[in-house]
């Protein structure tokens, strides 16, 4: 099971990761926090202190269309905020 989908690189995780050394990730939806703090750990080789997960319920959507009223939901998802130890730094931009 892939344990890590995508960091979160927005405007204010990189604030969160400046200030309090957060960082953010989509993770699988039945991982828990030990597997996320050891794929973390391994894949970028650091010291996790605390992960923080929030599990995401798909919204309903729809939109009008020439066709008529189309309805679905977006995908469920779940949010893991992984604080690291003292200087360990993760930076996602290194293998752009």
């Amino acid at each position: 099971m892939e344990i890590l989908i995508k960091p979160l690189v927005t405007e204010k995780m990189t604030i969160l990761g400046d200030k309090l050394n957060r960082y953010g990730f989509i993770v699988d939806r039945r991982a828990n926090k030990l597997q996320i703090r050891s794929a973390v750990e391994k894949m970028y080789g650091v010291t996790v202190v605390s992960v923080n997960t929030v599990n995401y319920h798909g919204k309903r959507k729809s939109r009008y269309t020439k066709a008529g009223l189309l309805t679905g939901r977006t995908n469920h998802f779940k949010k893991a905020f992984v604080t690291l130890a003292g200087d360990d730094k993760i930076d996602f931009y290194s293998n752009i």
